[in-house]
C-alpha cells in the first residue's frame, strides 16, 4: 500500500494495520476523520502530500525534532486550512509513513505533488522546507541537500532554490562559524 493510500485510509477511517489489530478508533480520531471526509479528494491530495514532504525534509537527518514537529504542525494549519488537532494527526502521519517507507516513497510523492501543485504552491513549499529545516535553528548540510533534491525533482530553477536559500541562511550550518576553542 502506497503512502497516499495509507494516508488516504487513515485519514478517513483508520489504517488497515489497525483494523488487523482490532484497534478502535477515540473519538476523537473519528471526529477528526469525518472533518477530513468533508474535504474535497484534491484538497486531500494536496494537503497529504505537502505534510509527507516537510516530513521528508525534517527526516533528512534521521530525526524529527520537537521544534521541526511544531513548525510542520504549524505550516499545515496556515498554508493547508486545517484546524490545529487535524494538523497534529495530519503531521503524525506523515511522519510515521517517512520514516517507514521514506526511501521508497520519496520520489513518488513529490512527482505526485508536482503533478497536481502550481509553481506558486511549489515556491511555498520550498520556503515550508526551509522554515521547518530551520525550526532549530540550525539547518543542516543534508537537510539543505535534500530541500535541493526535492526542489529538483519538482523542476524549480536554481535561482528559486537560491532565493529560498538567502531567506533563511543565517541557519546553514555550513555558513556558520565553528565555535571558539577554548
Amino acid at each position: 500500500m502506497s503512502f497516499l493510500d495509507t494516508m488516504y485510509a487513515t485519514l478517513r477511517g483508520g489504517s488497515p494495520r489497525m483494523h488487523e489489530a482490532g484497534t478502535d478508533h477515540t473519538e476523537t480520531v473519528r471526529a477528526i476523520a469525518r472533518a477530513l471526509d468533508k474535504m474535497d479528494t484534491e484538497t486531500a491530495r494536496y494537503i497529504a502530500t505537502f505534510a509527507y514532504i516537510l516530513g521528508r525534509v525534517a527526516n533528512a537527518d534521521l530525526e524529527i525534532n520537537e521544534a521541526e514537529t511544531l513548525a510542520m504542525e504549524h505550516i499545515v494549519v496556515d498554508r493547508g486550512g486545517l484546524p490545529p488537532e487535524q494538523a497534529v494527526l495530519v503531521v503524525q502521519i506523515a511522519k510515521s509513513q517517512n520514516r517507514l517507507f521514506g526511501g521508497t516513497e520519496d520520489f513518488l510523492v513529490t512527482r505526485e505533488f508536482g503533478e497536481i501543485a502550481t509553481r506558486d504552491q511549489k515556491l511555498q513549499l520550498l520556503d515550508c522546507m526551509y522554515s521547518v529545516s530551520a525550526a532549530d535553528e540550525d539547518i543542516s548540510t543534508v537537510e539543505d541537500n535534500e530541500i535541493s533534491r526535492i526542489a529538483n525533482e519538482l523542476h524549480l530553477d536554481r535561482a528559486d532554490l537560491v532565493r529560498a536559500r538567502a531567506t533563511h541562511a543565517k541557519y546553514l550550518s555550513v555558513l556558520k562559524r565553528p565555535a571558539a576553542k577554548g
